[in-house]
């Protein structure tokens, strides 16, 4: 396979597997507010439009994903380097995937907490700072490795 054509994978994998991330992450973050919010209604309360926003929180990593991938794009891609290339896409956009999925569990986590408490926000927003934090770290140490 001519190395172009791999490195070229490379890149879209780390935009694919980090969007796919991002799409796992807000749909169990987004179950989570649903759920919440129902039990708001259930009650006559009104739910909190912060429900919505944790749920959020994951789609940032596909920022990431497409910052990399347009790093990636910018790196001209010989035999040598082809293979890396395509782990760094691999590599890059699982790391960032995990990052989306753990927190959405953890936005789905907050959903809950707030709802049924109403403290704590900044709290679970500091949490899923942390998280988002391991997509960021996996961003930039893998462009500092491109060459």
């Amino acid at each position: 396979m001519d190395a172009k054509i791999i490195g070229m994978l490379g890149a879209g994998l780390v935009m694919g597997i980090a969007a796919a991330g991002s799409a796992i992450g807000i749909g169990i973050a987004g179950t989570a507010a649903i759920g919440a919010a129902k039990r708001c209604l259930k009650a006559n309360k009104p739910a909190p439009m912060m429900l919505l926003a944790l749920s959020s929180f994951p789609l940032s990593q596909t920022l990431y994903g497409f910052v990399l991938m347009l790093q990636m794009l910018g790196v001209t891609v010989t035999p040598d380097n082809a293979g890396q290339m395509l782990g760094f896409g691999i590599a890059g956009g699982f790391a960032i995937a995990f990052s989306a999925i753990g927190q959405g569990k953890g936005a789905a986590a907050a959903c809950d907490a707030l709802t049924d408490t109403g403290k704590g926000l900044a709290f679970y927003i500091g949490i899923l700072g942390i998280v988002e934090s391991i997509a960021l770290f996996a961003m930039v140490f893998t462009m500092m490795n491109l060459g």
